[in-house]
Parts: C-alpha cells; sequence; structure tokens
C-alpha cells in the first residue's frame, strides 16, 4: 500500500495537485495521511509538501525548508520526478506545466498573487477551504479538492493526447496547401489543430482558413487567428456575412445552405462541403483554386 503524508488543516493548490499527480500517474489506490507528526509522515511512502525534505529518490516533497531554494513547490517537484522515473513523457510534462503546475508554483511560492474576481484553481481551493472548521472537515473538503483536481487531469491528458494526435496531420494538411498555394486547410474530421499549427510555424503559414465537417452534418470554415492566442483572424470572414443566418445570409453569399456567420467573423457555417467552398470562392476569399 502507498501512503502519501501531506500536512492537515488547510489546504493549497499545490498540496492538492501533487496527490492528485501521484494517483494518477503512480498509484491509483493511495492512501492519503495529513498529519505534521514527524513520526506519521517519517513512516510514509511519499510525503508532499510537508517534513521539511526534499529528495526525490526518498519521494520526499517538501519545499518549505530554508535548505530548499529552488522554484518550485510540491506539485511542481512531484509532476518533474514523474516524468524523471518515466510515469508521464516530457511533452507531457511540459503540457501539465504549462496548462497548471507552472501557475500553481508560481503561486504557492508568491510569484504570483491571484486576482480576485478572476476563477483559477488555487482560489477554487481556497474556497473549497472554507467548508471546513474542524481537522476532520479539512480532510473530507481536501478529499474533494483531489478529486476536482483529478477530473482536470483527466481533462488536461485528454486535451494533450488528441493535440499529439494531430500533430502529423496537421502538419501535413498544411504542406499540401503551401504545395498547392492554396490558402485553405481541409481535415476530413474536426480534431484540435490549433496548438500542433502554430508549433509549425503557423504564424507565417500563408493558410488563412480551416475547413471541417461539424457533427450534425454541416461544414464549417474558421478563420485562423495571427496568434494561437489571438482573438483576430489573419483574414475574417466578409464583412456582409457578420451576423446573419439561413436565407438572409445566403441571399449575401448567393449560395444556398448557407446556415450561419458569427458576428466577429471567426466561422461560418454550411450545409455541405460544396456550399462552404463555393461561398468562399465567391467571396474572394479562396486561392489555389
Amino acid at each position: 500500500m502507498v501512503t502519501v503524508a501531506t500536512h492537515s488543516g488547510p489546504f493549497h493548490a499545490d498540496d492538492v495537485m501533487a496527490v492528485a499527480l501521484l494517483q494518477r500517474f503512480h498509484a491509483p489506490e493511495l492512501t492519503v495521511v495529513r498529519t505534521r507528526d514527524l513520526d506519521r509522515i517519517a513512516a510514509c511512502t511519499i510525503a508532499v509538501d510537508v517534513g521539511g525534505v526534499f529528495d526525490p529518490s526518498a519521494w520526499r516533497f517538501d519545499h518549505h525548508q530554508v535548505q530548499y531554494t529552488g522554484p518550485l513547490s510540491s506539485a511542481g517537484m512531484v509532476v518533474r520526478h514523474l516524468q524523471e522515473i518515466g510515469r508521464i513523457s516530457p511533452s507531457l510534462e511540459a503540457f501539465l506545466r504549462a496548462s497548471a503546475v507552472d501557475y500553481i508554483d508560481d503561486v504557492d511560492v508568491g510569484r504570483f498573487a491571484p486576482q480576485v474576481g478572476i476563477p483559477c484553481f488555487a482560489r477554487i481551493v481556497e474556497a473549497m477551504n472554507a467548508t471546513a472548521t474542524t481537522e476532520a472537515a479539512f480532510d473530507v473538503a481536501f478529499g474533494r479538492a483531489v478529486a476536482v483536481a483529478s477530473a482536470w487531469l483527466d481533462g488536461m491528458v485528454a486535451e494533450h493526447d488528441r493535440i499529439e494526435a494531430a500533430a502529423g496531420v496537421v502538419r501535413a494538411a498544411m504542406a499540401r496547401a503551401a504545395e498547392s498555394g492554396s490558402n485553405l486547410i481541409e481535415f476530413e474530421q474536426y480534431i484540435n489543430w490549433k496548438p500542433a499549427y502554430f508549433a509549425a510555424d503557423g504564424e507565417n503559414h500563408p493558410t488563412e482558413y480551416v475547413l471541417f465537417p461539424g457533427t450534425d452534418g454541416s461544414w464549417r470554415v474558421v478563420a485562423i487567428p495571427p496568434t494561437e492566442s489571438a482573438f483576430g483572424q489573419k483574414r475574417p470572414l466578409p464583412a456582409a456575412w457578420a451576423g446573419l443566418t439561413d436565407a438572409a445570409l445566403e441571399a449575401v453569399t448567393g449560395v444556398p445552405e448557407s446556415k450561419f456567420c458569427h458576428k466577429n467573423r471567426f466561422i461560418a457555417v454550411f450545409g455541405s462541403r460544396t456550399a462552404a467552398l463555393t461561398a468562399l470562392a465567391a467571396a474572394g476569399l479562396r486561392s489555389g483554386l
């Protein structure tokens, strides 16, 4: 049986995430021991955020002692060790760090303060503490917080896996578009294309639109943003399409099966692939025909 010691009483995002990481990638049936008693901590298989020792070889991950001068909280310590021993891949470690763990480290060691009114994991965990007034109640609340972190981890792992799976497809589509002089990338089904696209220098790629089928039989045209996190578009859809639906959009595009265009001109929906391509060509938005 794997036992994980962490401190009793109020808890924080780093110890919650550290336990969730260990449960997800190392020992699914682990038992949590919440204590500050050094003898009980020493008897546990793993210790996170308590015990005054940082020694990954002994599965000790505390950062509060004077002897530790690094930048990590217990969450960062654990995710790095899991990668070093092969429990997670380097790419997944990097993704988890960028998505969650680096922020948790920054908040816990005081490099960043969460802003009031902006939801984040650190503030969610802080609020979950508010339900407890006794040691036993804090233990129960901690378990609930770990369950939330575990569900979040499941989602991040799935997102990472989709991105990894999509990378080859996206790069091949980008190469085909560049070779043919097309400004349009087409996928046979929706994939999480944006991370792979921008990782392959999408900012400087000549493509401007992505075309793919929806789950309802429709076809979607998405205008590619200039950077992965931008809200704008390299080349927006026509201003005349903005906010129109059905017959009103058909009248402007001149194409039957024109269904919808967002008022911000980053996505349009058509009833068929032919309708989408025809509308783009009619508006002078498609190159490489």
